[in-house]
């Protein structure tokens, strides 16, 4: 079944979790234009709510759960702690009770689903007033063919935004030790590391390049466990450019694997860095959060750079390549061996056959 990995977790990460940092008050820290009409729009629909459908209101109120509100405002339904889900103890509520959980089953990214209505609107209204003028009778033909184009242009870009937002179902490899990609795009390096802070030992890197015609929705490359969440305000270079890596805007999710089929516990590390397009970078994740394999944790919005930094040990399989296309959730990027390849890997050869002596 598309997007499940049955594999139980087997044993909980040891590692001591970080708080939070302070910066991080949303799961779109950067903010936006769109992220404040859509807040600003909630204050509108509160208002109806409370004023029109006090039932509603106190039956949501009764199947609330979650210990405190994080938001700078009230909540009255899932709605209003879309962009507040990472903060510990939020307000939540269960599928079975969540009204709108019919969108997570939309096949467009549900953290994009505003920029998608608000710019595909734009696009039809646009492509609409150019066929419209065109069809005036006083219009020049010059000028009949140049809006033409602009309706034709204004359609395509339409297509496009609508081909961004794409959130497609995907089939998870179940084989253990296998890492799979955080991403959709092209390798853009493979880079080893003699010894990584987090990680403690050897370490190799994979960097994805991410273009706008990508799915731009991360998952979550191995069964594990996040021990930290760390976010860094930056500028927006090319992603291609290796100095975007230290100077682009970028959020660091660190976590340990936690699955017992996938061998021992190990660190890894996602970076989600924005580009020179994209300059949202959504993670519903925080300390705590356990995760399997494949699943979705946020996304950048209009082109980007995810990395993924894995311990380099003997077991280690490398299988993506610079150029290589992947597809997250799907590719599989690299492997562990093992213990049973492990094992057989370290006893002694038998040798060739002994040679009959007639």
């Amino acid at each position: 079944m598309p997007d499940t990995v049955p594999a139980p977790v087997s044993h909980a990460a040891d590692a001591q979790l970080e708080p939070l940092p302070p910066e991080l008050t949303t799961i779109q820290p950067g903010g936006g234009f769109v992220m404040q009409l859509e807040l600003a729009w909630g204050g509108v629909r509160r208002w109806w709510l409370k004023t029109c459908r006090g039932g509603y209101v106190r039956r949501m109120e009764a199947l609330r759960k979650g210990a405190r509100n994080p938001t700078p405002h009230g909540v009255l339904d899932p709605r209003d702690v879309k962009y507040y889900e990472n903060q510990p103890g939020a307000y939540r509520w269960d599928s079975a009770d969540d009204p709108f959980h019919w969108r997570d089953r939309l096949p467009f990214a549900r953290w994009g689903l505003a920029e998608l209505v608000l710019m595909t609107g734009l696009g039809l209204a646009l492509t609409a007033a150019f066929l419209f003028a065109a069809q005036l009778d006083d219009a020049p033909t010059a000028l009949r063919y140049l809006l033409l184009v602009l309706a034709l242009g204004s359609a395509i870009a339409t297509g496009l935004i609508v081909y961004f937002f794409r959130d497609p179902n995907r089939d998870i490899p179940r084989a253990p030790g296998q890492i799979v990609s955080p991403a959709d795009g092209t390798v853009a390096a493979v880079t080893e590391y003699d010894h990584h802070p987090f990680i403690g030992g050897p370490a190799v890197k994979i960097g994805i390049f991410l273009s706008i015609f990508n799915v731009h929705v991360n998952r979550f490359p191995l069964t594990g466990k996040v021990v930290d969440v760390a976010y860094k305000r930056g500028k927006y270079l090319n992603a291609l450019k290796p100095e975007s890596v230290l100077e682009n805007e970028q959020l660091h999710v660190k976590f340990i694997t936690t699955d017992e089929a996938d061998g021992p516990p190990r660190k890894m590390v996602i970076h989600l860095i924005a580009g020179l397009i994209a300059r949202r970078i959504v993670c519903v994740l925080k300390p705590g959060d356990a995760k399997r394999r494949g699943d979705r944790i946020g996304m950048i919005k209009l082109g980007s750079r995810t990395e993924l930094v894995v311990p380099k040990e003997d077991g280690l399989r490398m299988l993506a390549r610079v150029g290589d296309k992947v597809h997250g959730g799907t590719t599989i990027l690299a492997e562990y061996a093992s213990a049973t390849e492990d094992a057989d890997r370290h006893k002694p050869h038998p040798g060739p056959p002994p040679i009959p002596i007639s």
